[in-house]
């Protein structure tokens, strides 16, 4: 199955659907913005962000049908884009609650928020490798926003990419080889894959359109994505070459922000 956020209710909400885009189901039912899920390693829950409440956004986690929600984060600063580790005792997540924007990591019930980042900068949208020895997020600290690596314990921060264009939201591989991500270097919105060290970028879209947010399919073999290629925001999946796209959701709303089960 593939979580996403969808507006097809009138306003932000988070649904599952089949991997072949079929069965689309209503998870949430609030009038928050319920967006970004990402779905637990054993398939039983799914975390996301949502403003039920605040001005500002918090991360929960629910059961993967919608059952049991809870607010993990319960903190007046903007909490989003959660991560789980691979073994699914934690989640990754950005906060400004020290004055900027950094990567935290917190137990999977909430407890022990923990800062992994330390810089001036903006960093953001943590990706853990499937060993979950390391972190791959972005950040605009040498000036623009890379890629980068650090040890899951924030130590050793390692620039991946250097582009005078916007490379951002790294997604890494299922066999830990690869890290697919967003780019404008192109001129507009394109998925990229390249080497675990950096090496071998390659865009997988190449498409006038707006294509971000990759997702890997658990076996490595797809992506799914977000792209405007065909006039609004739509949910589609493509070999993990960037062959054969598809779109899976086809509807006139806004649906976005892919997450695979396990």
């Amino acid at each position: 199955m593939i979580a996403f956020h969808s507006d097809r209710d009138g306003n932000f909400e988070i649904y599952v659907m089949n991997a072949d885009g079929s069965n689309p189901t209503r998870l949430t039912d609030n009038p928050a913005e319920d967006i970004l899920p990402a779905w637990s390693p054993d398939g039983t829950k799914i975390a996301f962000q949502s403003r039920r409440g605040d001005i500002v956004p918090e991360i929960y986690v629910m059961n993967a049908d919608g059952t049991g929600l809870v607010n993990l984060t319960n903190n007046p600063a903007f909490d989003a884009l959660p991560a789980w580790s691979p073994d699914g005792t934690q989640i990754a997540f950005f906060s400004d609650r020290d004055g900027n924007g950094e990567i935290y990591v917190m137990n999977a019930d909430g407890t022990n928020p923990t800062r992994l980042t330390s810089d001036p900068a903006f960093d953001l949208a943590g990706s853990w490798s499937p060993d979950g020895t390391k972190i791959a997020f972005d950040t605009d600290r040498d000036g623009n926003f890379e890629i980068y690596v650090m040890n899951a314990d924030g130590s050793n921060p390692t620039r991946l990419t250097d582009n005078p264009a916007e490379d951002i939201l790294p997604v890494w591989s299922p066999d830990g080889t690869q890290i697919a991500f967003d780019t404008d270097r192109d001129g507009n919105g394109e998925i990229y894959a390249m080497n675990a060290n950096g090496t071998g970028p390659v865009n997988l879209t190449n498409n006038p359109a707006g294509d971000a947010r990759p997702a890997w399919s658990p076996d490595g073999t797809q992506i799914a994505f977000t792209t405007n290629r065909d006039g609004n925001s739509e949910i589609y999946v493509m070999n993990a070459d960037g062959t054969g796209p598809v779109n899976l959701t086809s509807d006139p709303a806004f649906d976005a922000s892919c997450s695979w089960s396990p």
